[in-house]
């Protein structure tokens, strides 16, 4: 069977993507979010303690529940992207991308040769090797590959990483990007509003997708970023959902017995 990213498949439509986030690495918390109708999970490798032991389960509940499954890596290392593709993740989030020459590292290990250096394996993607040759043929052009910018630095180069061939999109990182600048979380300084217009302004002149991490678990602070030009957006955390709802009636029960 032929591989089909369906949330790719809607970015090159133009349609918008919205997702969420896991940070917990229990299968039932993947099945949980999942199963709320996002059009993709992902799956947070880079600040958890979730495991690639752990990983395959995750994606395998994710996408029996009908969502893609991405997974943000800790690290802009092929070995490290190999292995969680092999894992069956349709797509990753690379941290830290500060050059074209870096998103050029991220998207050449995604993909097999002769369009990149991926190492061919037998494992979970390709179905234990049942499914190799459908598997090769058609992952190349179906992985996605979002280049987190998070710096400055980024933000100088960044009309250079969004021209890198194959490069799916960038995903901006509004938290360590402020912290690069000396103003952390200070999101509605000029410079961050000037960084963040570029951003914006660069991805979509080069027809790349343009994503973002709205952390309060709100629709209308995702709608406000999809007039903003954002076109891949992850809507909150499993962890705040969680946290939110059970500090929500456990407030409400302190005032029943009040």
């Amino acid at each position: 069977m032929l591989v089909e990213n369906k949330v790719k498949k809607k970015l090159r439509e133009g349609l918008p993507t919205f997702g969420s986030w896991i940070m917990i690495g229990d299968l039932a918390s993947a099945e949980i979010m999942a199963d709320a109708g996002f059009d993709w999970i992902t799956v947070d490798m880079e600040h958890t303690s979730i495991t690639y032991e752990t990983l395959p389960v995750l994606i395998s509940g994710i996408r029996s529940h009908g969502a893609e499954a991405f997974v943000r890596i800790e690290d802009n290392n092929a070995a490290v992207i190999k292995r969680v593709l092999d894992c069956g993740a349709a797509g990753i989030i690379v941290p830290l991308i500060n050059s074209a020459a870096e998103a050029q590292a991220a998207v050449k290990a995604a993909r097999y040769p002769p369009d990149g250096v991926r190492g061919v394996s037998l494992g979970r993607a390709s179905g234990y090797g049942n499914n190799f040759k459908d598997y090769f043929d058609s992952i190349n052009e179906q992985v996605l590959v979002l280049a987190q910018i998070e710096h400055y630095r980024a933000v100088e180069k960044i009309e250079e990483i969004v021209a890198v061939d194959g490069l799916d999109g960038v995903f901006l990182g509004p938290y360590d990007l402020s912290g690069s600048m000396g103003i952390v979380a200070q999101f509605d300084h000029p410079r961050m509003a000037a960084a963040r217009k570029r951003v914006i302004q660069a991805a979509g002149k080069a027809g790349k997708a343009i994503g973002i991490h709205e952390v309060s678990p709100e629709a209308q602070a995702a709608k406000a970023l999809l007039e903003e030009g954002f076109n891949f957006i992850a809507c909150s955390i499993d962890t705040i959902f969680l946290g939110n709802s059970a500090r929500k009636v456990a407030g409400e029960l302190k005032q029943i017995s009040g």
